[in-house]
């Protein structure tokens, strides 16, 4: 993939997915979503494709097309889409236009919570439903990265062609949140929560410590000297995922 294939794809699969635990925790976003049931598909020609569904108060986000979205907005281009993300375009509505009030209204308003909860700053993360949820976030949108980057940057899947197959558990202390990165045959996919016997794991001691890693105010090596941070099993595998983590700024900035 290119650099803009490679955008595009994170975009769709790795940062809008988080509607779905924005919707889950965040009352505002909550109440939005229970006002209508609506499916919005992303077409992007050469690109990848993702649709988000609300229904009953709870949002689905999936890869591929659905063919009874009621909206779809088609993207001429992976820069295209990737220009609406950073608000410097919009897309081209071909399906639904009578629901064009409900994008610039209601999911207008949801993804202005997303984007609120991803973009932090300190007086934010002070408050703690903030930081909780920012970690929940920021810790899911790494691990769906990761997947993607394997995939599609060039120095991620070199580092991946060494990684030995198995799951590497990154978890919160004491009760999460947690999620699973399974590598095999050099590709990788993420699963949300605990996974059952993994290869490696990544304990990270309370939520501040895994706030602080994430968002890259902590330093690792030093965290993991403290013990703020314990690793066990496969440590090469946590070796190539700091690798592979470093190039996620390349493409995504908070």
């Amino acid at each position: 993939m290119n650099y803009e294939t490679t955008l595009a794809a994170l975009n769709l699969q790795a940062v809008l997915p988080n509607l779905m635990d924005l919707v889950r925790h965040d009352p505002t976003a909550a109440a939005i979503a229970a006002s209508r049931d609506i499916c919005i598909q992303f077409l992007v020609r050469g690109g990848p494709a993702a649709y988000v569904a609300f229904k009953n108060g709870a949002c689905t986000v999936e890869n591929g097309q659905r063919a009874d979205a009621d909206v779809k907005l088609w993207f001429a281009s992976c820069r295209h889409l990737n220009r609406m993300f950073k608000n410097q375009a919009n897309p081209v509505p071909i399906k639904g236009l009578t629901r064009i009030g409900y994008l610039t209204k209601e999911f207008k308003k949801i993804t202005a919570r997303m984007e609120h909860f991803l973009t932090p700053n300190d007086n934010a993360l002070a408050q703690p439903d903030y930081m909780a949820l920012n970690t929940l976030l920021t810790l899911n949108t790494a691990a769906r990265a990761i997947c993607i980057l394997v995939e599609g940057d060039k120095a991620a899947r070199n580092v991946a062609a060494g990684m030995p197959d198995g799951t590497l558990l990154l978890k919160v202390l004491p009760d999460g949140p947690a999620a699973g990165i399974t590598f095999r045959n050099r590709r990788a996919t993420m699963t949300a929560g605990e996974t059952e016997k993994p290869s490696a794991l990544m304990l990270m001691k309370d939520l501040k410590t895994a706030n602080d890693l994430l968002n890259q105010k902590l330093d690792p090596f030093a965290a993991i000297a403290l013990g703020d941070v314990r690793i066990w099993g496969q440590t090469p595998m946590i070796d190539c995922l700091d690798l592979i983590l470093e190039r996620i700024p390349h493409y995504l900035q908070p």
